[in-house]
C-alpha cells in the first residue's frame, strides 16, 4: 500500500514504514548468510574466507550502480511529494534506461577483472581460485540482482515498503533450496553457492516485473530515450551518489587488506563476524532508507518541520534498537561466530571483534539516519565528502594504526572510533550545513 508521508503521525510512519524494509533487508542479506552457512560447514574456513573477500569485491563493482539507485529514491520521492505524475513517469523511464546500461557494463568488466582485483587486495593465494569462481558467476547475474532491488526502491519512493518483501522472499526460499543441491548433491562447491544465488535472483526479478505491471503498482511507460534534462539531473545526483558507494566499498576493501595481512584465521573470523555484522546493522540501514523516502516526499511538498521531526524520531528509534542489539551481541557473540566456523583461532578473533565493535553500533546508526535525511534533499556531493572523511580519513587509517599498536584486535577498535567521530561530523553538517537550500529540479513547469 502506497503511503503519503506529508501528513499523519510521523512517529507511527517511521516505525511502520521502516519495519518492512528491515524485513526485506534481512531477507536480502540472508542470501550471503545461507551461502556462508553451507560453505562454512561443508567446505571449511578457507572457502568461507573466499566468499568474504569475494562479497567485498562484488559490492565494490556494484557500488556505482547502487549509488545511482539511491538517487532514484530521492528524485522519485520528491516527484511524489509534488504530485507531479508526468515527472514521476519520465524520471522512472530515464532511470530504467541508464541503470540497465550501467549494470551490463559493470557486469562484463567485473567478470573479466575478477582475479586481478583479488590479487590487488592481497588475498591469500589459497583463496584466490575459489574467490574468483564465486565472483565471476555472480557478475553473470548482476542485472538480476540490481533489477529487483531497483523495483523495490521505486516502490519505497512511492510509499510502499511491503510489496518488496514478496519478491525477496521468493529469491530467499529458492536460494535456501538450491544451495545444498548445487554445493553438495551436484558437487559444484563454492561455485554452486553462486549459481544458486543468481538463479534465485533471476526468477525473483522476472516475477517482480510481471507483478508490478499486472497490478499497475509502478507507473512504467514504454521505454524511450530520456531527455537531456532528465539525464543531467540523474547524473547530477547519480554520479556523486555512485561515488559515495564507491568510496564506501573501496574503504571496505582497504580494511579487508588490513585483515588479510593477519592470515587465514583472522580472514575467516572476520568473514564470519561480517555476516553477523550485516544482520546487526539492518535496523539502522532500514531506518536510513525509510527517512530518505519520507523526507523526500516532505521536501517535495516544502514541509520542512516534518523533515526535521523525521530526523529526530529516526535517531531516537536508532538508539533504542541499536543499544538493545549491542547488548545481545556481547552476550552471544561466540555462539554466533560458531554458526559459521569451528576453527579455534578464527572463532576467537571473530568473537572478540564483535564484542568490541558492538559498543559502537549506535554511532554508526546515527550516520545512516542523518545522511538519509540530507540525501533526500539532493545533497549527494556533500554526503560523498562525509563518506570520504568517514572511510579514508578516519576508518581505514584508524583501523590500520590500531592494528599496528594492538595487533589484530586493533581492527575493531579503530573502526569503532571512526564510527563515533564520523557521527559527530554528520550531525554537524545536518545542523549547520546548507543542504536544505538545494534545488533538485529547476526546470519544472
Amino acid at each position: 500500500m502506497k503511503q503519503d508521508f506529508t501528513s499523519g503521525s510521523i512517529m507511527k510512519q517511521v516505525w511502520t514504514f521502516s519495519l518492512p524494509i528491515m524485513l526485506t533487508n534481512l531477507l536480502q542479506i540472508s542470501y550471503q548468510f545461507i551461502d556462508s552457512l553451507w560453505v562454512g560447514n561443508l567446505l571449511g574456513a578457507n572457502a568461507l574466507g573466499a566468499i568474504a573477500v569475494s562479497s567485498t569485491v562484488i559490492f565494490t563493482i556494484l557500488s556505482f550502480i547502487i549509488g545511482i539507485n539511491n538517487a532514484t529514491l530521492t528524485i522519485l520521492s520528491q516527484q511524489k511529494g509534488k504530485q507531479n505524475e508526468t515527472g514521476l513517469k519520465n524520471y522512472l523511464n530515464a532511470f530504467v534506461v541508464v541503470l540497465t546500461a550501467l549494470s551490463v557494463f559493470l557486469g562484463i568488466a567485473g567478470y573479466f577483472f575478477s582475479e586481478q582485483i583479488l590479487i590487488w587486495m592481497a588475498t591469500p593465494a589459497t583463496m584466490i581460485p575459489d574467490a574468483a569462481d564465486y565472483l565471476q558467476i555472480n557478475f553473470i547475474g548482476i542485472l538480476f540482482l540490481f533489477g529487483y532491488n531497483f523495483i523495490s526502491t521505486v516502490l519505497r519512493a512511492l510509499g510502499d515498503s511491503k510489496t518488496p518483501i514478496r519478491y525477496v522472499m521468493i529469491a530467499v526460499v529458492l536460494n535456501a533450496l538450491l544451495d545444498p543441491l548445487f554445493i553438495y548433491v551436484f558437487e559444484l562447491g563454492i561455485a554452486g553457492a553462486a549459481y544458486a544465488t543468481i538463479l534465485s535472483q533471476g526468477i525473483s526479478f522476472l516475477y517482480g516485473v510481471w507483478d508490478t505491471l499486472r497490478r499497475e503498482l509502478v507507473p512504467f511507460i514504454k521505454p524511450k530515450l530520456p531527455s537531456s534534462d532528465e539525464v543531467a539531473t540523474i547524473m547530477k545526483l547519480g554520479l556523486p551518489s555512485g561515488l559515495q558507494m564507491t568510496v564506501i566499498s573501496a574503504g571496505v576493501m582497504a580494511i579487508m587488506s588490513v585483515v588479510n595481512s593477519f592470515g587465514n584465521d583472522v580472514v575467516a573470523g572476520f568473514g564470519a563476524a561480517q555476516r553477523l555484522d550485516s544482520l546487526i546493522m539492518l535496523p539502522a540501514m532500514a531506518l536510513g532508507t525509510a527517512v530518505n523516502s519520507m523526507a523526500g516526499q516532505n521536501i517535495g511538498a516544502n514541509q520542512w518541520k516534518r523533515v526535521h521531526d523525521i530526523a529526530k524520531y529516526g535517531v531516537i528509534f536508532n538508539l533504542m534498537i541499536m543499544i538493545l542489539i549491542s547488548t545481545v551481541v556481547v552476550l552471544f557473540a561466540e555462539w554466533g561466530i560458531k554458526l559459521f566456523i569451528g576453527e579455534k583461532e578464527a572463532v576467537k578473533f571473530g568473537t572478540n571483534y564483535l564484542i568490541v565493535i558492538a559498543f559502537f553500533y549506535p554511532f554508526l546508526g546515527i550516520n545512516f539516519i542523518l545522511n538519509g535525511i540530507v540525501r533526500a534533499a539532493g545533497a549527494m556531493f556533500q554526503v560523498l565528502i562525509l563518506n570520504v572523511i568517514s572511510f579514508w580519513i578516519l576508518r581505514y587509517p584508524l583501523s590500520y594504526l590500531c592494528s599496528k599498536w594492538l595487533g589484530e584486535q586493533g581492527i575493531a577498535v579503530g573502526m569503532g572510533l571512526s564510527f563515533v567521530i564520523s557521527s559527530v561530523i554528520a550531525f554537524g553538517y545536518y545542523k549547520y550545513g546548507k543542504w536544505n537550500k538545494i534545488m533538485l529540479v529547476t526546470n519544472e513547469k
